[in-house]
């Protein structure tokens, strides 16, 4: 019996599962960051729509459009981030 393998083996199952992430309250940080994105950018319409009928002022139609932008931007450089580590996996070799 090879006591070598076993040992490899019981080392992998004991360290799987802290290669998967957990967030510190439990639940799915991508799921919370998503839900966050989501809400920002409901609010950021939310308002514009108050601003069209005059129910807010000038300076929280910008501040929302530009937290709203930010967003934007973070989730755009997020996918590029992604998109080029693929493309990064299908160039090495096999």
């Amino acid at each position: 019996m090879d006591t070598a393998a076993i040992s490899a083996v019981q080392k992998y199952a004991a360290s799987r599962p802290a290669t998967q992430p957990v967030a510190a309250d439990g639940g799915s940080m991508f799921g919370q960051m998503m839900a966050d994105f989501t809400n920002t950018l409901a609010q950021g319409e939310q308002v514009s729509q108050k601003a069209m009928t005059g129910d807010v002022d000038p300076h929280a139609l910008v501040q929302a459009l530009a937290q709203t932008e930010l967003a934007v931007e973070t989730a755009v450089t997020v996918r590029n981030k992604v998109v080029e580590a693929y493309q990064e996996i299908l160039r090495m070799p096999v």
